[in-house]
């Protein structure tokens, strides 16, 4: 696990040349065809010597959820361990970890129709007004979603809206799911943050040289995709697509994209603050990877003591 811009990608690769492993992607964007620079998605040669299982299985068009993932993920490591082989699950979707590990209380489905009607209410309103009404219905999610979280207000008013109960109540009835793995949890946290915003400056002006513009255009001229779509909101293509609809100079996208993807990597560490049993590595530290070897060493001879 880890921030964007930490090097999981990097690590893992060399995890599995050193161990009998099998990566499993854990990451919202990846799953889409066709967000390949944007996403900084392993190119051919990379996946040749590291497959990695759940990228590239979804058109954009069509949302892929947190219980999608569970179901597919278990599938995987199913199919890894029973060769012998173990599941390596790499990358900074935590809710997608969360689903993992502790399941998913059963909320309604999208619907639609009421997500075309609340986005239409935004555009006359505003999101914050949303946001009250939220609060109005539904004080424990509104109390946890900002004002300016446009996604999650909805979600959280669709979910009233087809049940006539709040988010929170589903998320009070959410029960543990047994999952029958041990598992090693294993983080990348940088110890500087300003080295981190450095790395995440670097990596979207380097996105937009080889060509991020240019992909999503294609992906804008399609005319089946919108702004709101799970895939479009993906930092760095929410801005670009913000671009190319006239609604941001060149400049002002830009530097909306390296923002965004600041602020998602500060969630990604408060998240990584509270999550339990988490060993953590300093991103930065050049001898990372022989630390995680040392520690996975360690906790394979605790749990198969002389194997």
């Amino acid at each position: 696990m880890g921030p964007t811009a930490s090097g999981k990608t990097s690590l893992a690769v060399e995890l599995v040349k050193r161990y009998p492993m099998e990566i499993i992607s854990v990451d919202s964007a990846l799953v889409y065809r066709g967000m390949n620079i944007g996403t900084a998605k392993p190119g051919a040669e990379l996946l040749a010597v590291a497959p990695h299982r759940l990228i590239d299985i979804r058109d954009p068009s069509v949302p892929y959820s947190a219980a999608e993932f569970r179901e597919d993920a278990l599938v995987a490591m199913a199919e890894i361990t029973a060769r012998g082989r173990i599941p390596l699950l790499v990358g900074g979707t935590f809710l997608y970890f969360r689903a993992l590990q502790q399941g998913l209380s059963e909320m309604p489905a999208a619907d639609r129709k009421i997500r075309a009607r609340l986005e239409a209410e935004a555009q006359r309103d505003g999101w914050e007004a949303l946001h009250a009404r939220l609060a109005a219905v539904d004080p424990g999610s509104a109390a946890r979603i900002k004002p300016t979280d446009s996604q999650r207000i909805q979600r959280a008013l669709e979910v009233y809206a087809l049940s006539g109960q709040p988010m929170s109540a589903f998320h009070a009835q959410q029960t543990a799911a047994d999952l029958p793995y041990r598992l090693l949890k294993l983080a990348l946290i940088p110890a500087d943050r300003s080295l981190l915003h450095d790395r995440i400056d670097a990596r979207l002006r380097q996105m937009l040289v080889e060509g991020l513009v240019v992909e999503v255009r294609k992906l804008f001229d399609r005319g089946d995709l919108n702004a709101e779509l799970p895939a479009m909101r993906a930092v760095g293509y929410r801005q670009v697509w913000r671009f190319l609809s006239g609604q941001l100079a060149y400049e002002a996208m830009v530097e909306q994209a390296i923002i965004a993807t600041r602020q998602y990597a500060k969630r990604q560490l408060t998240w990584l603050r509270g999550e339990p049993g988490l060993d953590c590595f300093a991103a930065e530290d050049s001898e990372v990877q022989g630390r995680v070897c040392q520690r996975i060493d360690e906790w394979l001879a605790e749990k198969w003591p002389g194997q």
